[in-house]
């Protein structure tokens, strides 16, 4: 088991057991879905790209349960705002 798991930090964080399930599975999808990794997760396998991501506040739940980053993307203005993870950026 992923040891971050164990731990309540990564639950506090995210507000909570069901906000985290519902973050990786949403940040799952996306990146089996051909998204970026948005830390260098060489010799990591994809849940614990997830879960570093999450633990760096890379990633995280809007109040709709929106999957969202602090990051900016090469299709988007570096200006500080969100990114929907989840949906396409045509």
């Amino acid at each position: 088991m992923i040891e971050e798991l164990k731990e309540e930090e990564i639950v506090n964080k995210v507000g909570g057991r069901f906000k985290l399930s519902t973050l990786i599975q949403k940040r799952m999808i996306a990146l089996n879905q051909g998204a970026r990794p948005l830390i260098d997760g060489r010799g990591l396998d994809k849940i614990s790209m997830v879960i570093q991501e999450i633990m760096q506040d890379k990633i995280y739940l809007d109040m709709s349960g929106n999957l969202l980053t602090n990051e900016p993307t090469e299709d988007y203005e570096a200006d500080g705002g969100t990114v929907d993870l989840t949906q396409s950026a045509e």
